[in-house]
């Protein structure tokens, strides 16, 4: 067998290759719409235990992998993961998401955190990624993943989940200078944190700016993009070669502006059509995505067609497919298995179409 078919496809996508067909994994794939997942939850009802726990987010990790065979195995964890290491004490509750108990306010506050240690502070990291390595081996590419520093500080300043923001907007607008500290800690952390996940066997890394698309392209330009760039940046002067993929939510209107983030693949969200995004980004960034995961709830011949839809957009070069953003709670298991045996099966559909 040759080189370039031992390398995992996702990997090969990430390069830029011509491909046959894309690589294809879903984000949220371990959740909460698998039976499986469910029956874990039960026994294990609080999420810090099923992800802190190294055999139990290693079993969830794998319950997709062992469904589908997707072309990506991700960590099962949380973007606010590593937020106690830096001294922001949080807890994650069920269907409602992060609670942070001191949210940051002041000056203090932000002085008071210190730098990540996550071999310290993460000792559960080094053992899940290593096991997702040692299960998948060159079938799969293990993914890792992180929050970026807008998001991780809208958590931290809000103190939980928000529609408005108006915490973490109301000290950008009034008191700049606390924030720009704030989230260059962050970036500092979170920097490090995709360094020893790499060193602890990911292939490729994922950040998540779940919250940047909530600003308009100005404060993006101000308040995300500049930490997106120190992160990729530090990770890039040790890990060059590890594939970074930049996620940012209700990211229409921004996609131009994430190309300088340095991040080598863009997730495109489904407000885009891909042809579209392919266009926008230039022909040098590789993407990610873009399907609705609403389609999920339709038929067989829907979920094919679109799956088709977005790979001819694509095109066969630098195109990883996933939906837009994760598998919604209620998504039926074999309707997920219909989209991944469809598109492993994308070339000889296409061929026929």
């Amino acid at each position: 067998m040759s080189e370039v078919n031992e390398t995992p496809l996702l990997l090969r996508a990430a390069r830029g290759e011509v491909l046959e067909r894309p690589p294809v994994w879903m984000m949220r794939q371990a959740g909460r719409y698998m039976k499986a997942y469910r029956d874990i939850r039960e026994k294990y009802p609080s999420f810090r235990e099923r992800s802190e726990i190294p055999e139990v987010a290693i079993e969830i990790s794998l319950q997709p992998w062992k469904a589908f065979q997707p072309d990506g195995v991700i960590m099962f964890s949380d973007i606010v993961t590593p937020l106690p290491g830096l001294g922001i004490e949080m807890d994650i509750a069920e269907g409602k998401g992060p609670i942070i108990a001191s949210p940051i306010r002041t000056q203090k506050q932000v002085d008071e955190l210190h730098g990540l240690e996550p071999g310290e502070s993460l000792p559960f990291i080094k053992p899940i990624l290593q096991s997702l390595r040692s299960e998948v081996g060159n079938k799969s590419t293990v993914l890792g993943f992180v929050g970026a520093p807008w998001t991780l500080a809208a958590y931290a300043v809000e103190g939980k989940g928000s529609k408005t923001y108006s915490n973490i907007k109301g000290m950008a607008f009034s008191d700049p200078t606390i924030l720009h500290q704030l989230l260059s800690k962050l970036a500092d952390a979170i920097a490090t944190y995709i360094c020893y996940q790499i060193d602890c066997g990911a292939q490729a890394l994922q950040m998540f700016d779940s919250w940047a698309g909530q600003l308009c392209p100005q404060d993006y330009e101000t308040f995300a993009l500049p930490y997106q760039q120190q992160v990729f940046r530090k990770v890039k002067e040790t890990h060059p070669d590890t594939p970074l993929i930049l996620l940012v939510s209700g990211s229409a209107g921004l996609l131009e502006r994430m190309t300088p983030s340095g991040a080598d693949i863009i997730n495109v969200d489904w407000t885009v059509d891909m042809a579209e995004a392919r266009q926008r980004l230039g022909k040098d960034m590789k993407v990610q995505g873009n399907l609705d995961p609403g389609i999920l709830f339709g038929s067989h011949e829907m979920i094919r067609d679109r799956i088709l839809d977005t790979i001819r957009k694509a095109g066969n070069q630098g195109h990883i497919l996933n939906l837009g953003h994760g598998v919604l709670v209620g998504t039926p298991e074999d309707n997920v298995r219909y989209f991944f045996e469809t598109a492993k099966q994308a070339d000889q559909l296409l061929a026929h179409v």
